[in-house]
């Protein structure tokens, strides 16, 4: 049930007929219908929802847009649950529906449980969200921490509005990264068994690959010093991958994340997939040789420049195996694609859409969300380096220090394109500053609340036949609105990839829940009212539950 969003569909509808009619009568004359929006007021004084109609009609009309909206409201059919309509300000029509409107949510909430809050806008759309798909060759950073949170609560919206998601980490495991990984493993194979050979310059330089190069000597000893290179590498990459995905995997779990799908770039070689595009690119006329590599004309379609593709040495570039990547991801079925990408990789989303686009797939199918850096506070002071790898601070380390709650909340309540300021004291902290706790107090206050009624043997009878219409504070008419508005918030968050937007709801909801308990004695003596507002605080909890859910975030019953 979305009666906020039913609300505006019959507005919608009511809207244009008065229209037709105003002009069939002479009223209004013009020749198109602009698209207009219906919107909740950011002023409570401004009614309940506002339509720039008028305005944008006043300019083809050729009337003041009061004018315009006074017409408008005289041809208006009736509609249920509205109490009041009226031109207001520059023209703005605004809308206030009764009491009895908002209250119908209530028994829809309790009956609708988990569910509440759902709807079927994907009609089983197959999505796929890839996000993460950090390199495998070292330990999970912020930036990565911030795309899982990221990530896996666009997809537990998409999948609360009713697409049918995927969760996808792509491996790099193939290309110059692992050449070079595979090098430095093998200077620390020499090193650990007593001889001195250095690291390549370019190498990768964490205690990790040490501490994985001496468990590989616990099990193969030095059985590997006299090998051919070629083959001591690659026992060494393969288990340092082996070792570092599952680690990867270990972590991201712990964090609440789990994947339908672990996606191998080195699969794509081995197949000819990659193969496969580069030749289809050559043979539609979209790649060019020159100088010994070959090249995709990339500002055909919006580069800046045209983009390598097969280097001279003839290793294809990361670029060509993520066409052939996103080309698998349309074969398997996906109707759309998203992607979450860290801010420096920017330059990468045209060049990708102009190569989907020359292999003949709409690039409005791949959405790319740009994520801004994070930054680690402590003291007020900026957190630069990990007491215990010397380098980053990883996520294990952070959800050993503030938890999976805070840490989920906090990566997500910001824009994905907004800087990100994470303050560790602030998210371990247990006071009405820290907005995770905050959220998190209200439920387990209503939980407390639910026990102490039960203890006192005070039962509710069926929503149905609660005496709703008591229910006339104000504080109570807020909460029951922001209840009632929660679909139309899940919606646009999914809709429009925000899931901030979920963050900044959920503080509204406690606050007005926290009111409303200090205006309003919950456990009244008067049983009709004792009643209604038991049903207000149960309908409440299920949807701070139900918000906190789609975050990932627990709703505890005790503080």
């Amino acid at each position: 049930m979305n009666i906020i969003g039913e609300a505006k569909k019959a507005l919608a509808e009511a809207l244009q007929q008065a229209v037709e009619s105003a002009r069939k009568e002479g009223a209004l004359a013009f020749s198109f219908l602009p698209e207009f929006t219906i919107e909740v007021p950011k002023e409570k004084a401004h009614g309940d929802l506002a339509t720039n109609l008028a305005l944008l009609l006043s300019r083809e009309v050729k009337m003041p847009p009061r004018q315009v909206g006074e017409i408008l409201l005289k041809y208006l059919p009736p509609l249920p649950g509205v109490a009041e309509a009226r031109v207001a300000g520059p023209g703005f029509i605004n809308f206030v529906f009764s009491k009895d409107y908002y209250l119908q949510v209530l028994p829809a909430v309790i009956k609708l449980d988990s569910r509440y809050g759902c709807a079927s806008l994907g009609q089983g759309k197959k999505v796929q969200v890839e996000f993460v798909s950090a390199n495998p060759t070292g330990l999970l950073h912020m930036g990565n921490a911030r795309g899982a949170a990221l990530g896996d609560t666009i997809a537990n919206l998409l999948s609360a509005v009713g697409y049918d998601v995927t969760r996808e980490f792509y491996i790099n495991d193939a290309g110059n990264q692992i050449e070079m990984f595979g090098l430095s493993l093998e200077a620390r194979y020499f090193q650990l068994l007593g001889q001195p050979v250095p690291l390549p310059e370019e190498g990768y330089h964490g205690q990790d690959l040490v501490d994985t190069v001496r468990r590989f000597i616990e099990i193969y000893g030095d059985r590997y010093l006299a090998s051919p290179p070629e083959e001591r590498r690659r026992a060494l990459t393969q288990f340092a991958l082996e070792e570092k995905i599952s680690a990867i995997r270990r972590v991201l779990e712990d964090f609440g994340v789990f994947y339908d799908v672990w996606f191998s770039e080195q699969s794509l070689h081995d197949s000819g997939e990659v193969a496969r595009v580069l030749a289809l690119l050559k043979e539609k006329g979209y790649a060019y040789e020159q100088e010994g590599a070959l090249w995709f004309k990339a500002t055909l379609f919006g580069a800046e420049k045209d983009e390598v593709l097969v280097r001279q040495n003839g290793q294809p570039t990361y670029f060509a195996s993520d066409i052939a990547y996103h080309v698998n991801k349309f074969q398997r079925g996906f109707d759309w694609v998203i992607d979450i990408w860290g801010a420096d990789h920017h330059g990468h989303v045209a060049r990708l859409k102009g190569a989907l686009q020359a292999l003949g797939y709409d690039p409005q199918r791949l959405t790319v969300i740009l994520m801004q850096l994070v930054r680690l506070y402590r003291g007020g002071q900026v957190v630069r380096m990990s007491k215990r790898t010397g380098q980053y601070v990883t996520l294990e380390e952070l959800l050993e220090e503030v938890g999976e709650d805070a840490a989920r909340y906090f990566f997500v309540m910001i824009k994905s394109d907004s800087h990100l300021e994470f303050d560790l004291d602030l998210a371990r902290s247990q006071t009405a500053d820290n907005p995770v706790f905050y959220v998190q107090y209200a439920h387990a206050r209503i939980c407390s609340i639910l026990r102490l009624a039960q203890e006192r043997g005070y039962s509710l009878p069926p929503a149905e036949e609660v005496k709703l219409e008591v229910l006339d504070h104000p504080a109570e008419m807020e909460l029951v609105k922001a209840i009632a508005s929660f679909p139309e918030v899940v919606a646009g968050a999914a809709l429009s990839l925000e899931p901030h937007r979920l963050c900044r709801f959920a503080q509204e909801l406690a606050r007005l829940f926290h009111s409303f308990y200090n205006n309003c004695r919950v456990l009244a003596e008067e049983e009709d009212i004792r009643q209604a507002r038991l049903l207000l605080v149960q309908a409440t909890r299920i949807t701070l539950r139900n918000l906190l859910t789609l975050l990932g975030v627990s709703a505890p019953e005790r503080m």
